[in-house]
């Protein structure tokens, strides 16, 4: 039995699901694995009557001061060991190791667990771009997302978009869903000048261009830009697409083709997470037109460089930018393409939108996402009153 005594003030032992994480390199820096890792390296400060011991298989991963980490031998990068971990074999290591309160940070949650559930969900891109996903991951989300969230006392939705989705197609109730926004990275700022005219030197980059970041797929609506840059003269700047191939990649590469831009557009594959800052640093300017985000964190990434930012007025993208970046929407080629000629062609504009955004960026941060977190936990176990454990 947890007492009300120990849920107001005592320490409270949280498990958190961390198989997700990895730092092999390739591995994407963006999502859920970076939503994880930040997650575990701010937590231990954010409420010092927490303790917690972290699930994972990743063995080069340290863990930040106050974790205490319970490696698997399972080779659960593999999603049908991850599956079967996250079944089978949680539950007993919840069990004997007297975790009050669980946390699984990406959609699912363990059937039959003797504790309490706090589950974040990132986006419904499962149920709203099913093509996006193999069968059977779509199958396995779809169904165990909606027995997860039913089963837990608090949700996390990671804008208020992602929590309209959540009630909308799980009939949630309102009360239960804690909106938490991701933070952004410190190591994403402007950076000095020089510095970025020798990255430019070492990456044969031009002087000015403009950027997308991203997996190329469908879902961030790459073709539309493509043919919104098309409209653009020849003299405009060239765009550079950053990202591993998704999805219909070859969709993408076809307009590129069709339209004849295969001297304009560059495809520079996948950048890590360490070097993103130099490429947002670079670019004149950042186009992000996605057709459906669960937060959106290239966007972000952008404006804390201080880079002008486009986006579309879809799902989460308006609660990131605000009022700082022009958001067009996503269909509108020509909306599109009359945004990028207005903004390469005033550099007032420019300055204007990159001292909003650094405004705008400033206003999130992993530590009060832990924090919030911290407090999401504490309202599970609250709401709870004495829960007898199985």
């Amino acid at each position: 039995m947890i007492a009300v005594g120990r849920i107001g003030g005592g320490a409270i032992h949280v498990g958190v699901n961390a198989h997700l994480l990895s730092l092999a390199e390739g591995y994407r820096s963006a999502g859920i694995n970076w939503y994880i890792y930040n997650l575990l390296k701010y937590l231990p400060e954010a409420d010092e009557r927490i303790r917690y011991t972290v699930f994972l298989s990743e063995r080069e991963y340290a863990g930040a001061s106050g974790l205490r980490l319970q490696l698997s031998r399972l080779p659960t990068h593999r999603p049908p060991a991850r599956i079967l971990w996250e079944q089978a074999v949680q539950p007993w290591s919840i069990r004997s190791g007297e975790v009050d309160l669980l946390h699984s940070p990406a959609f699912v949650s363990p059937l039959i667990v003797n504790c309490p559930t706090v589950i974040t969900v990132h986006d419904l891109s499962f149920l709203l771009y099913p093509k996006g996903f193999r069968r059977w991951n779509r199958g396995y989300l779809r169904l165990f997302t909606r027995l997860s969230v039913a089963k837990a006392r608090r949700v996390i939705a990671v804008s208020q978009s992602t929590r309209d989705d959540l009630l909308h197609f799980y009939g949630l109730p309102t009360e239960k869903v804690d909106v938490i926004h991701n933070g952004v990275d410190p190591h994403f700022r402007c950076l000095a000048d020089d510095e970025v005219a020798q990255f430019r030197a070492r990456r044969g980059l031009p002087e000015r261009f403009i950027l997308f970041v991203g997996t190329l797929e469908p879902r961030k609506n790459v073709t539309r830009l493509i043919e919104a840059y098309a409209q653009l003269p020849p003299s405009c700047p060239p765009l550079m697409l950053v990202g591993g191939k998704g999805w219909l990649y070859d969709e993408v590469l076809s307009k590129v083709e069709e339209l004849s831009l295969a001297e304009r557009i560059r495809f520079v594959g996948y950048v890590a997470a360490e070097e993103l800052p130099w490429w947002y640093n670079a670019a004149e300017l950042f186009v992000y037109p996605s057709l459906y985000e669960g937060f959106g964190l290239p966007p972000l990434e952008a404006m804390a460089c201080g880079t002008p930012v486009i986006t579309s007025t879809a799902s989460s993208l308006p609660e990131v930018v605000g009022q700082a970046g022009m958001l067009i929407d996503p269909t509108d080629v020509q909306a599109l393409a009359s945004a990028l000629a207005r903004v390469l062609g005033d550099a007032t504009l420019q300055a204007q939108m990159k001292e909003a955004g650094l405004e705008q960026a400033a206003r999130f941060s992993w530590p009060r996402t832990a924090h919030l977190t911290a407090s999401s936990y504490r309202s599970a176990l609250a709401a709870g009153g004495e829960d007898q454990r199985v």
